[in-house]
């Protein structure tokens, strides 16, 4: 009796390892935001442990996630790990008459502004599928905002020693000024916390701090440059596509 050779079994296509899941969240407020990134960021580091346990039973492994929330926030400062208290210039008193909270939170960095106007990115993305290097992964970031800015006709870059995005960054201008801000935290090479982009923000709440510890430099807005209204959700969706081109994701 002849037998039918068997259909060949086809292995199951993995999900790419550098597929990009993006929300878009809106206005939301911070602690929320905050847990959604801690949240994210345990369910991403308790695959690579199993992932780790696979590897030495001689099973397969599943891909990690790669997660970004782009948002705005109601006025918020923030402190980073290697900050200072006096830094904010505000008593609860007048954070409360400035409709402002304050929060000590995990990432690195400073203090800092978040508020209506402002495009804040954070990426929780395991640098294991891109490139397990902190440096790189920030100055990659950066970039993505430069590139943003380019679009407006604005020639942004670094200064040495100061992680972010400044206009009059160039040695020996006049005026350098920040425009982006940045602070992330990073577990088993996943990342959490991000960017903050000044779109058009109440540029007065960054005089009730030492923006980033910072004290001779000024900060700025892509409004405040244009002259013109600029819409946050307009930014978002220039600024996505650098950030998927430069991370070689989807």
């Amino acid at each position: 009796m002849t037998t039918a050779p068997a259909t060949p079994t086809l292995p199951i296509a993995a999900p790419p390892a550098r597929a990009l899941a993006v929300q878009r969240l809106g206005l939301v407020p911070y602690v929320p935001t905050w847990a959604l990134q801690e949240e994210l960021l345990a369910s991403t580091v308790a695959i690579k442990n199993q992932n780790r346990e696979a590897a030495a039973a001689g099973r397969p492994s599943q891909p990690t996630p790669n997660h970004l929330l782009l948002c705005q926030h109601p006025h918020t400062y923030t402190l980073g790990k290697s900050g200072k208290p006096e830094h904010l210039l505000l008593n609860e008193a007048a954070l409360a008459a400035h409709g402002a909270t304050y929060h000590r939170i995990n990432r690195g960095g400073d203090i800092t502004y978040h508020g209506p106007g402002q495009l804040v990115g954070y990426p929780i993305l395991d640098l294991d599928n891109f490139r397990p290097d902190i440096h790189w992964y920030l100055r990659t970031l950066e970039e993505a905002v430069i590139q943003t800015l380019a679009e407006y006709g604005l020639r942004a870059g670094r200064i040495a020693g100061l992680t972010g995005v400044w206009l009059g960054w160039e040695e020996g201008a006049p005026n350098p000024r920040k425009i982006c801000a940045m602070g992330v935290k990073c577990s088993r090479w996943v990342t959490m916390h991000g960017f903050a982009l000044n779109v058009a923000p109440d540029l007065a709440y960054f005089g009730h701090i030492v923006p980033c510890g910072i004290t001779d430099k000024a900060v700025t807005s892509l409004a405040q440059e244009l002259g013109r209204p600029v819409a946050v959700e307009e930014v978002q969706e220039r600024l996505l596509p650098h950030l998927q081109k430069l991370f070689d994701a989807a």
